[in-house]
């Protein structure tokens, strides 16, 4: 039943955040979606569903072709990811067992974070946004280059967590919700958590797609309405990510992966060093 109640809700979710943000482009004039925009969502969601993440790599993208101004990524991000991501979502919470205790408790938590998080990212100075996804850039960086060498936790075989850590992985999703508004992706602090936990790692994937999948639309509405947002940009990544995430979920499933981690780690490196230097600068230039 809880279950049931939570893909509808996802589904409405998806439903209202696409009428808003087909509503503001139009109001907008940028209804024509970027083609650039719809093969990097290909690309990204495609890999985004088998485990790589998609807002470092697409953070990269951005700053190496200068798509988009860097006080508009996160709100970018943020609503170009968010259909492909409901459409994981739908797809995880069904095939995939876990507490729904938990499920519900996390995805909760991710949610009040996030809109105590968007209302801050939108009216922050641009080298704040700079220097929070920059830095945001090289933990994730890390974190691929630690799933390459074998360094994270293997997890458990656990559906459920018990009362003390439910408790900690609640309020520390609480807190992941609030830095998604800054462009900062769930996926893998989420997965390390719940693997340190003793939660077994598959199980984490419904856990960690659902609350971004609620999250990002709620967020998004406010999001689309701002003004550091390209929304030719946002509606090119949700065409190509939604048919991607398809592909990658029934007919790819899984394919090697160590070599294309190792890849992004060098162009998100590379992109986190650009971002913290257009900080410094920004920066010094202000105190001058």
């Amino acid at each position: 039943m809880v279950v049931t109640l939570l893909l509808a809700g996802l589904s409405l979710a998806a439903l209202m955040f696409t009428a808003a943000l087909i509503a503001q482009a139009r109001r907008r004039g940028q209804s024509r979606p970027s083609r650039e925009a719809i093969a990097l969502g290909a690309v990204t969601d495609f890999f985004d569903t088998l485990g790589i993440g998609s807002f470092a790599p697409t953070t990269a993208w951005f700053k190496l072709r200068r798509m988009i101004p860097d006080s508009y990524i996160p709100a970018t991000l943020n609503t170009g990811h968010a259909l492909p991501t409901i459409a994981q979502a739908l797809i995880f919470i069904t095939l995939v067992k876990v507490d729904v205790a938990l499920l519900v408790a996390c995805i909760v938590a991710a949610i009040l974070g996030a809109l105590l998080g968007a209302p801050l990212v939108v009216r922050l100075p641009v080298r704040a946004v700079q220097g929070v996804v920059g830095a945001a850039l090289l933990i994730a960086a890390a974190l691929y280059a630690l799933s390459n060498l074998d360094l994270l936790p293997a997890g458990g075989a656990a559906l459920a967590l018990p009362l003390g850590l439910m408790v900690v992985a609640v309020a520390v999703h609480f807190l992941l919700g609030a830095l998604m508004a800054f462009g900062i992706g769930m996926y893998a602090p989420s997965l390390v958590l719940l693997s340190l936990m003793g939660l077994n790692p598959q199980a984490a994937f419904p856990i960690m797609m659902g609350a971004c999948a609620f999250l990002m639309p709620i967020s998004g509405v406010r999001f689309v309405r701002a003004h550091r947002i390209d929304l030719r940009v946002v509606l090119g990544l949700a065409i190509g990510g939604v048919p991607a995430v398809l592909l990658a979920a029934f007919v790819v499933k899984s394919l090697p992966l160590t070599t294309l981690r190792w890849g992004v780690v060098v162009v998100v490196i590379y992109a986190a060093v650009l971002l913290l230097r257009s900080a410094f600068r920004s920066a010094t230039h202000d105190r001058k």
